[in-house]
Formats: structure tokens, sequence, C-alpha cells
């Protein structure tokens, strides 16, 4: 089974828009794109080649894969360009490693397990601590590296090491509390303990929207459980798994406990699915990459979990504190320029409430500043690539067909590139495209809806089950509609809800386990069952 493992924006749903008359805007859409692909390149801050030199400097921007103690190329000397997402420039080329490559990252994660398992857990978690420290030392370098490469906001990226670094802390803490348990027994001769033990060698297979958090919130608790680790980050932001790995080595986890590889997507997920020694795989990204690798998984019976797409209804009930839900929905969907798969995908607005809801939304947004991450003041970075700008473009131009009214937006921005204004879209219905599908960008849908029931039937009304947020000042109703709501994580009151102490995941077709939390040890552990005989000898 040939398994891709890229992990970006998916396909613009052409194959939906059905009438003559859209395909040919559609046609038009893209030579349109195609032509700003050669804007000029912003004015900023900072050049690509600035931030690039002082990374280097600081030993961070790493350009190899990394093997056991080994900084590598790969087998056959491949390499691909890294860029920045906000001017085009190429960061510069990092190794285009394929199944070979990854059969020698496994084998050296094989042989590093057993010695990395048996070291105490608190010679573990001191270890897990110092990476920790070193992590928030270099704060700022690595939000410089994250914005150089993924583009949001240094504000936001450095915010985004601070969350990362967390998980690293936490599972620090939590390698301590590994705890089996003595099961009474049936017959009085024997003694039935349970054992908790780490499951081995993890595939690690992360998406380029948090290039440091999604790593970490999986090898934390890998590493704090004894596994051992193959990464494998998105081919458009490997250099702040590799610079999170280095200041690893740094801190005194030995080598080969995490290797990175990446480049030929499909033959490094092939080979990952097809090694017996790799136990389990855990993956963030779409939902249809994550049902390619369950079925993978299959073959050799790994342990799987997986944390996939979203479409995260944002409920605002007619009690809602107009400013606690404009805040909230604020940052739950221009987080990331809406490149989160827990962003607000529609916003559900009880009829009392919505004209004056919408105002106030979209005076909000509009204050929005859209700009190279690095400038001065910039609360919306550009979107990944020219796939994601042509998938919200053909969304827009879908929606409008279908009778959606623009409020705020709707366009590229006048930055050129992959920029794209803040967007707000009115007279949103359920059969629309925004509302069947993650937009993932930086466009917000309302939707008008009457009672309680209609708002939770429209936002259940899905097979993703991943995170939904509520706004109300009744108790009872808070209580009420998270009950009824089939998602994994709910915020009410709050958009912005992921944290290291609470249980990450989702239900339905938005992926197995959770991660975070002392739940998201669990994934990483097998459960033996001891059964001692004979105890009345004398």
């Amino acid at each position: 089974m040939r398994v891709a493992v890229a992990v970006g924006v998916s396909t613009p749903p052409v194959a939906t828009m059905r009438s003559s008359c859209t395909r040919r805007i559609v046609a038009v859409s893209y030579r349109f794109v195609s032509m700003h692909m050669a804007a000029a390149p912003l004015s900023r801050t900072l050049s690509t080649e600035s931030v690039a030199a002082r990374l280097t400097s600081a030993g961070l921007l790493r350009t190899k894969g990394l093997i056991g103690a080994n900084w590598t190329d790969a087998r056959d000397g491949k390499t691909m360009p890294v860029y920045n997402p906000s001017t085009g420039e190429v960061i510069a080329d990092v190794p285009f490693m394929g199944s070979k490559d990854t059969e020698d990252a496994i084998s050296s994660a094989y042989d590093a397990f057993p010695a990395w398992s048996k070291l105490t857990a608190t010679e573990r978690s001191q270890l897990l601590r110092k990476w920790y420290d070193l992590l928030m030392a270099n704060k700022e370098e690595i939000g410089q590296l994250i914005t150089l490469e993924q583009g949001k906001p240094l504000k936001e990226a450095i915010g985004e090491v601070n969350y990362g670094a967390s998980f690293i802390e936490y599972f620090a803490e939590e390698a301590k509390r590994i705890y089996g348990d003595i099961i009474p027994p049936t017959l009085n001769d024997r003694r039935i303990l349970v054992l908790k033990q780490p499951i081995g060698v993890i595939a690690a297979i992360t998406p380029w929207n948090f290039p440091l958090a999604m790593i970490t919130r999986k090898v934390g608790p890998a590493l704090a459980c004894g596994c051992t680790a193959v990464i494998k980050p998105s081919e458009l932001t490997p250099f702040t798994a590799l610079a999170a790995v280095e200041l690893a080595l740094q801190a005194g986890i030995p080598p080969g406990v995490l290797n990175v590889v990446m480049g030929d997507a499909p033959a490094i997920g092939d080979a990952l699915m097809a090694n017996t020694r790799v136990r389990k795989i855990t993956f963030t990204g779409s939902t249809a990459v994550g049902k390619k690798l369950m079925a993978g998984a299959a073959g050799t019976v790994k342990k799987v979990s997986l944390e996939l797409g979203g479409n995260a209804p944002c409920i605002i009930f007619d009690d809602a504190d107009l400013d606690v839900a404009v805040k909230g929905t604020l940052g739950s969907k221009f987080r990331n320029s809406g490149q989160t798969c827990v962003c607000a995908n529609r916003i559900l607005v009880q009829d009392g409430i919505y004209d004056k809801f919408a105002a106030a939304f979209s005076k909000a947004v509009q204050i929005l500043q859209v700009g190279d991450g690095f400038s001065e003041g910039a609360s919306q970075g550009p979107l990944i690539n020219d796939a994601a700008i042509e998938k919200v473009t053909l969304l827009l131009i879908y929606i409008e067909l279908k009778g959606a009214d623009v409020l705020l937006g709707g366009k590229r921005h006048s930055l050129g590139r992959t920029f794209y204004e803040p967007t707000v879209l009115g007279n949103i219905s359920s059969d629309m495209i925004v509302s069947r599908e993650e937009v993932f960008g930086p466009v917000a849908p309302l939707m008008r809806f009457k009672t309680e029931e209609e708002a939770i039937s429209i936002a259940n009304d899905t097979n993703a089950g991943l995170a939904a947020y509520i706004f109300t000042t009744n108790v009872q109703r808070s209580w009420r509609v998270t009950e009824a709501l089939e998602y994994g994580l709910v915020g009410v009151n709050e958009g912005v809800i992921s944290t290291e102490v609470a249980p990450f995941g989702g239900v339905k077709q938005s992926g197995l386990g959770r991660e975070g939390s002392k739940y998201g040890m669990d994934e990483y552990l097998e459960m033996k069952y001891v059964c001692l005989g004979d105890m009345n000898r004398k």
C-alpha cells in the first residue's frame, strides 16, 4: 500500500462545483492566482537571509536529517528547498530522504530503545526537564525560526514555543507517575499484578501549522514512557523540528532516542508502515491521510493515534455577552490566519443577536493587521503556500455563486503572494461547502439559527468531531449544550482552549486517542498482566 503522509491543505473542492458557469469561473480564478504569484518582494523588518544567518550562528538552523548521533544527507544526495511563505524566498535546502534513510532511522531508534527504556523514571524526567529549559532559553530564536518557515507573526510564534515547551515540562513530571496496579486474586495462592511498559519505537508524523507544538505533544509523553522516536515533520516546515532535536541532544538525551527524516513522504510513510519494529504511529493532519495511515498500519497491527480534521461550530446564543463572544470567536477563528484544526469553521448566531454580533465582529476583524510575521503589529501572516490561497479563492467564488454575502474582505490581500484579507461572510446555509469542509484560512462564515435544538442539530451534522465552542450566560444551557455536542473538545465562553494539562482529541472522523494531560501517557504504554502462582508455599 502506497501511503502518502504529506500534511497540508486539502485539494480545493473543485469536484463539488457542478455547473459549467462555475467551472469557467474556477479556470479564470486559477489564472488570476497564477498572475499574482510573481508579486514583488514585500518590504519587511527582517530579511530571510538575515534571520537565517542569525539562526545559523546560534547553531539552530540545521539543514540535515538526524539519524542516531549523525546529522546526515539523504543517501542518494537529493535535496529540496524550504520557502519563506511571506516572501517566496528559499531559506535553505534540506535532504529529500526516502525509504532507506527511514529504515536507518528506525534501526537507530530500535537500538536506542533498550537503554533508554531501562533508565529510571527520574533519570528520564531530569533529561526532559533539561530539554524544556533549553527550549525556553532559546524561545526567541525558535520563534523566529517558526515565523521564517511557517509565516505566523513572531509574537504568536513565540507563544507556540511556550505552548510546545509546556508539554516537555509537563511530561517530565508525568514520567514519575506511571503507576501499575495490584488486583485482588480469585484464588488464595495467586497474586495479580498489572505493569505498564513503553510500547517501543514510535513514528510521529506532524503538520506544518504548529511545527514545534505538534512534535512536543507527541514525543514528550513518548520519551517520558521510555519510547524512542522517528519524527517525520512536514516538508514545508522541517527546520523547527531539527532545532528542537538539536536542543534535545544538548540536554543530554542520548543519540538515537530522537531521529528526524523528511522528504519523499510516500516512501517514508511506506517504510514506517511496513516495518514491524515501529510499534505505534501518531499523526496530526488531514482526515484523508489519517485514513490511509490507519489502513496502512493494519498490515503490522500497529497502535495508532490520530488527530485529524475538524469542522468546528461556534454557537452564539442570544443571551451571550457580546464582547466575550466577539473576543472568543476572533481568537478561535483567526489564530494562525485560520490555519488550525480547531478554528471556528461555522459561526452559528441566534436570530436575536445576529445583527449586533455581525456588526461588532466585522469591526473587530477589520482591525486585524496583515503582514510579514516579522513586521511590527502584524497579527495575520500569509497562508502556507499557493495551494492554500487557491483553495480559499475557489471557496469564495463558489459560495458567492450560491448566494452568500461578503460582509468584509473576500479577496487576496494587496500584499500579494499568499496573503488573504480577513473575511466575514453572511447568509451562509448548511449545504454550502464552507459548512461541510474545513476552510483552513481567514474566512469566518456566519449562519443564523432560531432555537437551541436547531443549533445543536446543525453543529452535529458533520462527520468531524474535534472542537466546538458555545457562548452563553445561561449556566444550565452551557451544560445542556455541552453534553449534546458530539465533539472531543468544547469551549464555553472561551475560544482558545488548548493546554498541556487537558486531553486533546476528537470523536467520529476527527481521530482516535488523546494527546496532552495524564491521559496522553496511555497512548505510549502497553499493559501487562502478571499472575504469580504457588504463593502459599512455605
